[in-house]
């Protein structure tokens, strides 16, 4: 009998305050709706469009001072499966709401992170990799570096390779 008492009263409760909603239902999903409407995004791109990826093969090995090889998808590797880099692209908008986490993430994974002089982003490098992200009006780019022996082998090998490929990007 007590089993019932609780759930008899909450349900009591919720119908007396719940059921009787003045509130309109939200519109139906369907082809007279307009998604962006719903989304609540700027009417203009607002920073909503995904940027292409940025580099080729050779811009990544004038700007790495390596021999690179395009692997798809913006990664790039030395061809002998040691050296790898990638690109990945987002809109501005998605870099934004992501930026504190990934920048967050990168105080715990590398030894060192410097925030960009000019615009919203970090570099982060340790004696094996690095990553750099940058958000801007072209969009969100995070940029991968891992297994560069003759990066890793200079004491800011990575870092400058990377500020190399930031001023690269498309602003």
């Amino acid at each position: 009998m007590r089993r019932l008492i609780l759930p008899t009263v909450l349900a009591a409760v919720l119908t007396l305050t719940g059921c009787d909603s003045t509130d309109p239902a939200p519109p139906e999903a369907g082809p007279g709706v307009d998604a962006e409407a719903d989304l609540d995004l700027p009417a203009d791109d607002g920073g909503t469009e995904t940027p292409a990826c940025p580099f080729t093969a050779a811009q990544i090995s004038e700007l790495v001072g390596q021999s690179m090889v395009d692997t798809g998808n913006c990664g790039f590797g030395d061809g002998a499966g040691v050296a790898v880099l990638s690109v990945t692209t987002a809109s501005q908008a998605a870099g934004e709401m992501t930026y504190d986490y990934q920048r967050e993430q990168a105080a715990q994974i590398y030894q060192t992170v410097t925030d960009l002089d000019a615009g919203k982003g970090y570099l982060a490098v340790k004696d094996i990799g690095a990553e750099a992200v940058l958000v801007a009006g072209a969009g969100s780019f995070t940029v991968t570096l891992s297994g560069f022996e003759r990066l890793g082998a200079q004491p800011d090998g990575y870092e400058q390779a990377l500020r190399r490929l930031l001023d690269a990007l498309p602003r």
